[in-house]
Formats: structure tokens, C-alpha cells, sequence
């Protein structure tokens, strides 16, 4: 559905080309980045069943395993920081990576229409 898509491949890519941002100081926050990243992850796949009401549960079951897919492949990648507190500026980075996942997940719920 999503992760096996050339798409995702180049998100993992864009992700390990841009690992500098998770090796810097700077402002820390409360949370950690498995936090931040759960938090976002499970916004956006909310916000897509709330834009999607039609969708068969078969394909929400579908979209759950993935988006749990993706995290596991998130947390593989950043295994090293993963239970770190976030700075300011990978929150914006996690945020902006996650907002690209969300047109994937878009894209593959348009396809079942």
C-alpha cells in the first residue's frame, strides 16, 4: 500500500541524508522523539479516516498495520536518538517528514476509490 512504494524508499532516503539533525543540540523539549513521532503519526492517519468516512474497514485495518510499519521503520532508523528528548528542530523536521507520509497514505486512499 505505502511501504512498498518507490515514494516511501525516498522518504527513508531523504530521512538517513538528513540523520546531522538528530546528532545537534538545541532546545529540548518534554518529549521524546518516539513521542512526537507517535503523536504525528497517529494525527495524521486520524485526520485521514475523519477526511475519508467511506472507507471500508478492511482498508482502515490496512492503514493502521502500515502506519504502525511505518513508526517501527522510524524507530529502526533513529534507534539512536528514539528515546531522546526532541529538540525544537527536529520537531519541525519530524513534522514536515510526516506531513510527506500523510500525501502517501492520501494517495493510496485515493486509489481505493
Amino acid at each position: 500500500m505505502v511501504v512498498d512504494t518507490d515514494g516511501y524508499l525516498a522518504l527513508i532516503e531523504h530521512l538517513s541524508f538528513n540523520l546531522d539533525i538528530f546528532t545537534k543540540d538545541g532546545d529540548i523539549g518534554e518529549e521524546s522523539i518516539e513521542d512526537v513521532v507517535t503523536d504525528m503519526v497517529a494525527s495524521n492517519i486520524m485526520a485521514i479516516f475523519e477526511q475519508n468516512p467511506e472507507l471500508h474497514s478492511s482498508v482502515r485495518f490496512k492503514l493502521l498495520k502500515e502506519t504502525d510499519a511505518v513508526v517501527e521503520d522510524l524507530g529502526e532508523v533513529l534507534a539512536g536518538v528514539w528515546e531522546k528528548r526532541a529538540t525544537n528542530e527536529q520537531i519541525v523536521f519530524l513534522d514536515e517528514y510526516v506531513a510527506l507520509l500523510k500525501n502517501l497514505f492520501d494517495s493510496a486512499v485515493a486509489a481505493y476509490d
